[in-house]
């Protein structure tokens, strides 16, 4: 792993109100710089949309304590996996996600250069981003809290340090 988080592209969906019809959002390429540039930043990492624990504990968590993170100085709170715009976009909405910002990595781009790509082949995923948590500021991770047993077609799916109290511990 690094000690600066990688420069990628991210293909994101944003909300145009120019546009008309059911669907008002346009494709808008955000880097790297964009996101962590001169910024206190939070990351979550989840192997996938709609996945159990994902869904019912790790997201949830932080969208729970967001206000306490800025309240620490984190700018911003984003959760990252290796999923398309559009299922991130609507994984956000299915759970009424409103702070933390949803980072599609559909190519898996950033998880591959952060070492941290793993094939959940066992699971039908195919190729997905190990569980993790991370510190940035100002493109340069502070702390990185990875889930442990990082391997390939893991049988579990462990969820023991990634978690938002952990995080907040670590900021306190």
């Amino acid at each position: 792993m690094t000690n600066q988080v990688p420069e990628i592209t991210f293909k994101t969906r944003v909300r145009d109100e120019s546009i008309d019809g059911d669907n008002p959002f346009r494709w808008q390429d955000v880097t790297s710089s964009d996101i962590f540039k001169d910024k206190n930043i939070v990351v979550l990492a989840l192997p996938g949309a709609f996945t159990p624990t994902c869904s019912s504990t790790h997201l949830p968590g932080f969208e729970a304590k967001y206000d306490e993170l800025k309240a620490k100085g984190v700018d911003e709170v984003y959760c990252l996996s290796v999923n398309d715009a559009f299922t991130m976009f609507q994984w956000s909405k299915n759970l009424g996600i409103e702070k933390v910002k949803m980072l599609p990595d559909g190519n898996a781009d950033f998880t591959r250069l952060m070492g941290m790509l793993v094939k959940k082949e066992n699971l039908g995923f195919g190729s997905r981003t190990w569980r993790y948590s991370m510190h940035v500021v100002n493109g340069e991770i502070k702390q990185l809290f990875a889930e442990p047993g990082l391997m390939d077609n893991c049988l579990d799916d462990p969820f023991t340090c990634s978690d938002v109290d952990t995080m907040l511990n670590y900021l306190s």
